[in-house]
């Protein structure tokens, strides 16, 4: 039965933590408590929350941290452990199908795939272990009781970005950079471009996908990012989008170095540590509240109502948006009543924003 819900706002701080070697990948144990340790109260019974990161990890600084953010505030709200497992290079579903039957085994419940890759390995493990909740971010191809399919309106926040860069665009000519060239990340750049082009129809929108494939690694080389962001610089772009995961991190120190704006990615990446000499040239951030999601399906968990079927996030409830943390962008009186607007004429369905 699919229940939706609101998202809440995970914490944005992302902690360091030790790796240690554990299974496939690498695993990290976050929190004040153990295995065993003290545990909510009422009918919650698992050993705590399993995370398995997509492509690029944590320390992305974007959608696998936000992820781990969630987690972070579970941890800290319910007193219970978490254990968060990283992915190898040139894995297979068989690799990932071990990671999560492993969490599964050990007793954490929910078990948590970040990223459409993990839709195999969810719908194989979920049949196995029918009293574990499992959660995937960004598929909603898995139908099962126990699976919770937790997807975004992507297209929604990536218009405001679309609207912010057109807006902020001195020399009416902006970019986008995808990190791979499939459907999901089709979504940000329609978004991106409708709302553009709903500021000034004839602006100039540079567009770039790093790789076709994920394993050619699209999400995770900042490199490929950064001579991608080179080139739509020269070409004339002043406003550069990226949805590209890792690599973004190229995208935003380029961008800072020929000192353009750049519009971060899932997490308000104004505020990411590790970007922190950077940020004056960040605009804002296209948000997708993946750590409210991961947060919400455990407190459902720990609540004894585990959420199942598609839980989408919108504007309308606080799953996607635009993050204006940075006091440069709130100094433009303009481009934010524009984004404003944009955001309550989506909300109130003036505006319906592509998808391809």
């Amino acid at each position: 039965m699919s229940r939706k819900t609101r998202l809440s706002q995970a914490a944005a701080t992302v902690a360091v933590v030790a790796l240690a070697a554990a299974g496939c990948g690498e695993s990290s144990s976050g929190g004040s408590t153990s295995a065993g340790d003290a545990k909510p109260s009422g009918k919650y019974t698992g050993k705590g929350i399993g995370l398995a990161y997509d492509i690029g990890g944590k320390g992305d600084q974007s959608f696998n941290d936000a992820a781990y953010a969630g987690l972070q505030k579970a941890e800290k709200e319910f007193g219970i452990t978490g254990r968060d497992v990283e992915p190898q290079d040139g894995e297979t579903d068989a690799d990932k199908i071990q990671r999560l039957t492993q969490l599964a085994q050990a007793g954490y419940n929910p078990v948590i795939g970040v990223g459409f890759v993990y839709g195999p390995a969810v719908k194989e493990v979920a049949a196995k272990f029918p009293n574990t909740t499992f959660g995937i971010i960004d598929d909603e191809t898995v139908q099962a009781k126990n699976v919770a399919d937790m997807v975004f309106h992507e297209e929604q926040a990536s218009y405001l970005a679309g609207v912010a860069a057109a807006k902020a665009s001195k020399g009416k000519h902006i970019g986008f950079i995808g990190g791979v060239d499939i459907p999901l990340i089709h979504k940000f750049e329609a978004g991106y471009v409708q709302g553009a082009k709903s500021v000034d129809p004839n602006i100039k929108i540079e567009s770039q996908y790093l790789t076709e494939t994920a394993q050619e690694g699209g999400f995770s080389s900042p490199d490929k990012g950064k001579d991608a962001a080179s080139g739509q610089i020269e070409a004339g772009a002043d406003v550069i989008y990226h949805a590209a995961g890792l690599s973004g991190q190229g995208v935003i120190t380029e961008s800072a170095a020929k000192k353009v704006w750049a519009i971060g990615v899932d997490s308000d990446q104004y505020n990411q540590k590790a970007l922190a000499s950077y940020k004056d040239y960040i605009l804002g951030s296209a948000l997708k509240n993946v750590g409210g999601a991961v947060y919400d399906l455990v407190k459902s968990v720990v609540d004894g109502k585990p959420l199942s079927g598609v839980v989408r996030g919108s504007l309308s409830n606080d799953g996607v948006g635009f993050a204006d943390s940075n006091p440069k962008y709130k100094a433009m009186t303009d481009v934010v009543a524009a984004v404003d607007k944009a955001k309550q004429d989506i909300i109130d369905g003036k505006v319906t924003v592509d998808t391809k």
